[in-house]
């Protein structure tokens, strides 16, 4: 099991940027793919982004939701084991409270069983 802690949530203004990351307690980081979701009031949770683990034969190797692409983009440091999730062009619709996630496999499509608690992200106006 992977324990995982997002930090770097907070308050923006509608239209800038922000990163999130979220740090891996095991040294076996790389081995996992790894996700961001986001879960807004009332809302069901949401795939946002995902990247798969460096031995991962995926093409491409990650992959970002339509409903963000070209405004989000998710990256790894194994080193560091952590995975980061740069925002930009911030709107209304992307306030919610955005998850790690990580999967025992390497590819980023399957299943994600290991969570983090969240970091929350408004959006002003």
């Amino acid at each position: 099991q992977v324990r995982l802690e997002e930090s770097g949530g907070g308050s923006v203004q509608a239209g800038g940027s922000l990163k999130l990351s979220c740090t891996a307690s095991r040294r076996t980081f790389s081995v996992n793919a790894m996700g961001w979701f986001r879960q807004a009031p009332g809302k069901e949770r949401e795939f946002v982004a995902a990247v798969s683990s460096p031995d991962s034969s995926d093409d491409p190797r990650t992959y970002v939701a339509a409903s963000v692409r070209g405004r989000f983009t998710i990256f790894r440091d194994n080193a560091k084991a952590t995975v980061y999730h740069q925002k930009s062009r911030l709107e209304d619709e992307d306030a919610a409270v955005y998850l790690c996630a990580a999967r025992g496999g390497s590819s980023w499509g399957g299943l994600y069983d290991n969570w983090g608690q969240g970091t929350q992200v408004a959006v002003s106006a």
